[in-house]
This record gives structure tokens, C-alpha cells and sequence, in this order.
């Protein structure tokens, strides 16, 4: 049960990058006003696009208010990308908690509430929800394995049910103290996703890998009560787009392994990949034999999973090989309200043994 008392100062990250998803973006905003513990602020981050940044501005006004509650516009101050737009928000965030939802996602009334209410332990520095598909008019394709619903940004088969502590949240279903991105600076630029340009991720698990690192005595956590929806459009269930983001995850795991080491880096993933996959492989198959109502989807999904995996490892084998070749270069902050993803100085991975907070 919540604890109906429970205040804390959230401010609300929404990064947003195209016009196409103008409706998206108000639904997203629109549901973290919706919410039963109220946020202190929602910080709506417009990446290198000046007519979106126009509109939403005069859309829900400017200048703001000064007092909490409100929308702020922002225009992303780093580089083109999903990371350097969250540092933007971090930087100008006022509240002591900072969430971030996607701007193709809505948030439950008591999203934030649920999220709040896991930080009752000093100790916890980011709390992380559940992230439930909302497809687009067809349903779920019955060839996609729940087991790769991380491809579509979504909580998938595999991971632990309840509130429990992982390594990493997810992206888009997240929030941290205000204080963890002090211990150990922003999210690394160079990693995470570039609008529609580059389906790559994993930049959330190197921040928390980097975290845990700077505070060991840090806990993550994930409490599936925080429930969002993310939307899947039809282009993103068609199995062209699970190739190309399984390959791009790889080459976002061969990134992060390069600068957490791939001991941490790939510590939830073996586990995934000789436990999680091969359960679900054997699933589909199962279901195959047991008549027609259900055989032909679940070999199917045993095929994908397949294909899953040896397209995943193609990246990053990929990855791997590029960074051997040359210097990685990417930048995590420190975050302060003087110093934002713009003024980040650019790094290589050789500077990984650098004091915690500075870029990696």
C-alpha cells in the first residue's frame, strides 16, 4: 500500500525530437499532470529542432512561471541525441528526485507515487518501473518474442517480477536522486539514440554500472507498480526493425563494455542469454506441437529469438572489433548547473580510470 503521505520533490523529464509526434508528447505531459503525487515541475527537452521548440513553447507558454508545477521548454544545449537531452533537463532540474518517461509513452496516475515511495532507504539512488507495449491496431505480431520487448523499449520476459534490485533501470520507465548524478556525472553522449538516425541504447545501464562504481554501496531498484505505456507504431513490429535494433543493441553492449569493462557490462546479459532465451526458445517450440491454433506463432518465436541472439551478437562483435581499432570517444558530464552536455569535454575510454564524476 502507498504510503498516502509520502511528498517528494519530482521534476519530470520528457525529451522529445519530431513533430510527428505531437500528440504523443501531450498525451505524455499531460499524464504526468494527471498525477496523483504531483511532479514540481515537468521539463519538456526539444533536441536541435526549432520548430518543434517554437510550437511547444507557445503552446504551454512562454516564458514560465517561476513557481513549481509548470512546463518548461528546453532546447537540448549538447549535442544532437537522446543523452545530451537529458543532461540538458538534469542540469536545470529543481527538484531533489529526477524521472524521466519517453515522449511516446503514458505514465499510470500513480506512476510517480510508486516511484517515490522506493527511495524511503538513503541508500537507493534510482528507481526504475514497468513498461507495458501498447501496440499499434493488430496487436502484438504473433512471431515477437516477449522475451525482446526491450526492442520496442518495453519490460521483458526475463526480468525479476515485484520490487527488487537490479544493476540498471530502464530508460524510459526511470528516475534517480539528484545527488547520484554528482557521485557519478550524466549520461554518456555517443551512446544512446540519435532520433530515428540510430536505434542504439544501453546508455541508462552504462550510467548505473557507473554509479553503483562511484557509490558501491548504492541500490537500484525496480518496482513493476510504476507502470507506463510505451507506444509501438507499425513500423517498429515489423521484423526488419527487430534486426536492425538487435544489431544496434549490440553495438551499444560492445560500448558499454568498453568503458564499465565487460564483466559489469555484461553481467545481467549472460544470464539472460543461458537462461532467459533458451527457456523461451524452448516455449515456442512447445507451443509449435500443440496444434495449429498456436503452432505456427510459437515456432515462429522460437525462430526470432533466434535470430535474435546471432543478430545481437553480430553487433557487438562489431562493436568490439571498431573499438579495438581506434579510441571510443564519449562524454558523461559532471552534471552542474554551470556545466551541461554542451560544455562537456569529449573523452576517449583510455580515460576510464579517471576520479568518479568525471567524463568517462
Amino acid at each position: 500500500m502507498i504510503d498516502r503521505q509520502l511528498h517528494r520533490s519530482f521534476s519530470v523529464v520528457v525529451c522529445a525530437y519530431t513533430q510527428e509526434r505531437w500528440e504523443d508528447i501531450l498525451a505524455a505531459v499531460d499524464s504526468v499532470q494527471r498525477q496523483s503525487m504531483p511532479a514540481t515541475e515537468t521539463l519538456l527537452v526539444v533536441d536541435h529542432n526549432e520548430a518543434l521548440l517554437e510550437r511547444l513553447r507557445a503552446w504551454y507558454g512562454a516564458p514560465a512561471p517561476a513557481d513549481g508545477g509548470e512546463v518548461r521548454v528546453l532546447a537540448n544545449a549538447g549535442p544532437r541525441g537522446l543523452s545530451a537531452g537529458r543532461n540538458t533537463a538534469i542540469a536545470a532540474a529543481r527538484g531533489d528526485f529526477v524521472a524521466f518517461l519517453d515522449d511516446d509513452a503514458v505514465a499510470d496516475r500513480d506512476w510517480l507515487r510508486y516511484l517515490a515511495a522506493g527511495y524511503g532507504d538513503p541508500r537507493v539512488m534510482a528507481v526504475g518501473g514497468r513498461t507495458l507495449p501498447a501496440w499499434s491496431p493488430g496487436g502484438r505480431p504473433v512471431w515477437f518474442p516477449e522475451e525482446f520487448d526491450w526492442i520496442v523499449g518495453c519490460t521483458y520476459r526475463g526480468l525479476p517480477p515485484g520490487k527488487v534490485r537490479v544493476r540498471n533501470i530502464l530508460g524510459g520507465n526511470a528516475s534517480f536522486r539528484r545527488t547520484a548524478f554528482d557521485s557519478a556525472g550524466g549520461f554518456a553522449t555517443g551512446i544512446g539514440r540519435d532520433g530515428d538516425r540510430r536505434p542504439l541504447g544501453c546508455e541508462e545501464t552504462e550510467l548505473c554500472i557507473r554509479l553503483s562504481e562511484a557509490l558501491p554501496h548504492a541500490v537500484l531498484l525496480i518496482d513493476d507498480r510504476a507502470v507506463i505505456h510505451h507506444k509501438v507504431p507499425p513500423a517498429r513490429t515489423r521484423f526488419g526493425y527487430f534486426r536492425t535494433r538487435a544489431y544496434a543493441e549490440g553495438l551499444s553492449k560492445a560500448l558499454v563494455a568498453r568503458s564499465v569493462g565487460a564483466g559489469k557490462g555484461l553481467e545481467s546479459e549472460r544470464r539472460y542469454a543461458t537462461r532467459v532465451l533458451p527457456a523461451g526458445v524452448a516455449r515456442g517450440l512447445r507451443d509449435a506441437v500443440r496444434g495449429p491454433g498456436r503452432g505456427r506463432g510459437g515456432a515462429r518465436r522460437a525462430g526470432a529469438i533466434v535470430a535474435g541472439v546471432l543478430t545481437t551478437t553480430a553487433g557487438y562483435v562489431v562493436g568490439s572489433a571498431r573499438a579495438r581499432r581506434g579510441p571510443v570517444t564519449f562524454s558523461s558530464g559532471p552534471i552542474t548547473p554551470a556545466t551541461t552536455a554542451e560544455t562537456a569535454k569529449p573523452v576517449t575510454t583510455a580515460a576510464r580510470d579517471s576520479p568518479r564524476g568525471a567524463a568517462v
